[in-house]
């Protein structure tokens, strides 16, 4: 059934490949992941190029009412399934077995977070889907893994964020320990899946190989970004604690008030910079102390040096501020609600933030990509889809399924 005038232009079987707007142009990616960590993953490849079906069971990705509504539509759904076609699928009857071997005999990948075995229970493990396509990349998130004693845990972002030591980190030194509030081990798992599906693909691809399981756990990656710690704790026996928003490594580092009660954020890593900070802020002669120039020991003196910096910012308005740090070659930020971040010129000039073309609630703000190819950019074609939108086209395209027989299927709860 070919594409209504509302529906995205998708590839039929059989069709020359299109000129390449995004490097991934051609690939075909089934995402049978639901809520965060696994649909970002098959957004990200959405967004290069790749032609990507959203299965979801006939009740509906839980995502679709997590968070802000309008009109009825999720607006974090509209983000991270943004490029997708939408199906529904129950994987569990005989007809839905069927039904999802028929995608998988044209796919590149498939994405997927159940719980470790319950593919397997449903007759549609990776030996399975590998008989049925041996050049399937099956990309499998979970919280804990495949293996392992926590494998078969039901587990979200928030467990891997508390497991991982990132919440021990984080918050003041005389506070409890700090979850994030958004889903920042999702995200660092969707971006994590996305590249080891590209490992994949150059592997199967480039060096002449077939498809492969890719095994990721949400804690694993997390844990891969939060520093040193297990090596310190390994080789000096010392437990990270929290430092609120200063760094046991280096300083100053904070977030400082100025006098209209704007907050701005500075980093000073650099020595040449932490000492540009101090000329600025009238005290040159810390900077010239013999145990300035190591960070370490910088971080040690951080009540020293926040008392200077913040004692100086806190006596100016925010623009004198900003333009007195930019000036002087030292690191500031504005420390930015969502309305401050959308009105920045230079988040503006980049277009960090892009316009998205959607049916449901006409053009929509949202990040844009995440990175920049000069050759192949990538682009976001349309936000999240409603439930089971395209069912018609891709059950029609991939099994010969006519509108009878789906509303035969709708009506048996197959779809």
């Amino acid at each position: 059934m070919p594409p209504t005038d509302s529906s995205p232009d998708f590839p039929r079987l059989g069709d020359a490949p299109k000129p390449a707007h995004g490097p991934l142009s051609g690939l075909r990616v089934l995402d049978a992941g639901f809520v965060y960590a696994a649909p970002i993953a098959a957004m990200l490849l959405g967004d290069y190029g790749a032609d990507v079906i959203k299965v979801e069971h006939p009740r509906g990705d839980p995502a679709r009412s997590h968070g802000w509504q309008k009109d009825g539509h999720g607006l974090w759904w509209k983000v991270i399934s943004r490029n997708k076609k939408t199906i529904t699928l129950n994987f569990r009857s005989p007809r839905g077995r069927e039904l999802v071997c028929d995608l998988l005999k044209e796919a590149d990948v498939f994405v997927e977070n159940f719980r470790p075995g319950v593919l397997e229970e449903w007759g549609l493990g990776p030996e399975v889907m590998h008989e049925i396509n041996p050049n399937l990349i099956i990309l499998r998130v979970t919280g804990f893994g495949q293996t392992g004693p926590y494998s078969k845990r039901r587990a979200f972002g928030t467990l891997a964020e508390a497991m991982s030591g990132f919440a021990h980190q984080t918050g003041e030194e005389d506070g409890p320990p700090t979850l994030p509030p958004f889903g920042l081990a999702d995200g660092v798992a969707g971006v994590t899946g996305a590249l080891a599906v590209m490992m994949a693909l150059y592997h199967r691809d480039a060096r002449a190989g077939q498809g492969q399981i890719i095994d990721l756990a949400l804690l694993e990656p997390l844990l891969g970004i939060l520093g040193p710690a297990p090596t310190v704790y390994d080789q000096l026996g010392i437990v990270p604690g929290r430092h609120g928003n200063r760094s046991p490594n280096n300083a100053p580092r904070n977030a400082y008030q100025t006098a209209d009660d704007r907050w701005v954020a500075i980093s000073a890593s650099a020595t040449s910079v932490a000492v540009r900070v101090l000329t600025l802020v009238g005290r040159p002669d810390i900077a010239t102390e013999p145990w300035f120039s190591f960070a370490g020991e910088r971080a040690a003196r951080a009540d020293l040096l926040d008392d200077c910096v913040g004692k100086w910012i806190g006596e100016r308005d925010f623009d004198q501020v900003m333009e007195a740090f930019t000036a002087a070659g030292a690191a500031i930020a504005p420390i930015y609600d969502v309305e401050q971040l959308l009105a920045d010129e230079h988040v503006t000039e980049r277009e960090s933030i892009t316009l998205c073309p959607d049916e449901d609630l006409g053009p929509i703000r949202m990040q844009n990509l995440f990175f920049r190819l000069s050759k192949t950019p990538g682009e976001i074609k349309f936000g999240g889809r409603r439930l089971g939108q395209d069912n018609s086209e891709i059950f029609g395209q991939f099994s010969g399924v006519d509108e009878d027989e789906l509303a035969s299927l709708r009506a048996d709860g197959v779809v």
